[in-house]
């Protein structure tokens, strides 16, 4: 909302949303864990990765529609994951091959030249934010402590945001509309949805963690129709089908897998 009717510039989105990001996980690690150093927690090779994907996320979304963009963007991260896992020398089976193939080709007709295709440079700056969300996603993995992590990864990136706020100072175009929405964008929508996030994973199995995140580029689409007026076109509703089956495909072949080794 805030960068589609620009209220904001993307530079100051980045910057907003991961310093009010950072600060709303550090008062949560600080209430819950009792602890307010955060030194160790989080790396700067983890931070990058969150940067890139922040800044890529918000200078795509000026040219890209809600649902395409979380299309893309989940598509992207899915697939790098996958990709990555085949390149550490796992073995897919048919089921998550197959799966991969229909998810990328439905990511390639999404974005292919048409009247309705998204405009390239933004989708390619969405899909190396979805690359770098994927991998970024892998790093924190198997951390013990994931919260306490992302605060310290948080607090790492919003330097590097400040740098591009810095060298593109001459296009700032910051409203008090666009301001509150990062800030909400940062604090609640990330800082908050992390903490709750890694407190449902408890309960959840990988499986359906999984099965569960197809929902989203779905309600990121509704979302764009109600309060933003953006409509459905077949190309998106194409792609949607292919994407979020292919990714559907991949889970129940990996959850297969882990069974029957």
């Amino acid at each position: 909302m805030a960068l589609a009717n620009a209220s904001i510039d993307a530079a100051s989105f980045s910057m907003i949303r991961l310093l009010s990001g950072a600060i709303i996980l550090w008062l949560i690690v600080v209430i819950t864990q009792k602890d307010t150093r955060l030194v160790h927690a989080g790396n700067w090779q983890s931070a990058f990765f969150l940067f890139l994907y922040v800044t890529g996320f918000s200078f795509a979304y000026i040219h890209l529609n809600t649902g395409i963009g979380a299309l893309i963007l989940f598509g992207a991260v899915q697939a790098s994951m996958l990709i990555k896992a085949i390149i550490s020398g796992e073995r897919p089976n048919t089921l998550e091959w197959l799966g991969l193939v229909l998810a990328l080709t439905g990511l390639t007709y999404l974005v292919m030249p048409g009247l309705t295709a998204p405009p390239l440079l933004a989708s390619m700056l969405m899909s190396v934010a979805g690359v770098a969300w994927g991998f970024y996603s892998l790093q924190g993995r198997n951390n013990s402590a994931p919260l306490a992590a992302t605060a310290g990864n948080f607090i790492r990136a919003t330097p590097l945001a400040a740098l591009v706020l810095l060298l593109s100072f001459q296009h700032i175009e910051l409203t008090y509309k666009g301001a509150i929405l990062a800030i909400a964008s940062g604090s609640i929508a990330s800082g908050v949805a992390y903490a709750v996030w890694y407190a449902a994973l408890r309960e959840l199995t990988a499986t359906r963690a999984a099965t569960l995140q197809l929902m989203v580029p779905v309600m990121a689409a509704i979302g764009g129709v109600i309060f933003l007026s953006e409509s459905i076109t077949t190309r998106l509703v194409i792609a949607s089908s292919m994407i979020l089956g292919g990714v559907a495909m991949v889970i129940l072949g990996r959850k297969n897998h882990v069974q029957h080794p």
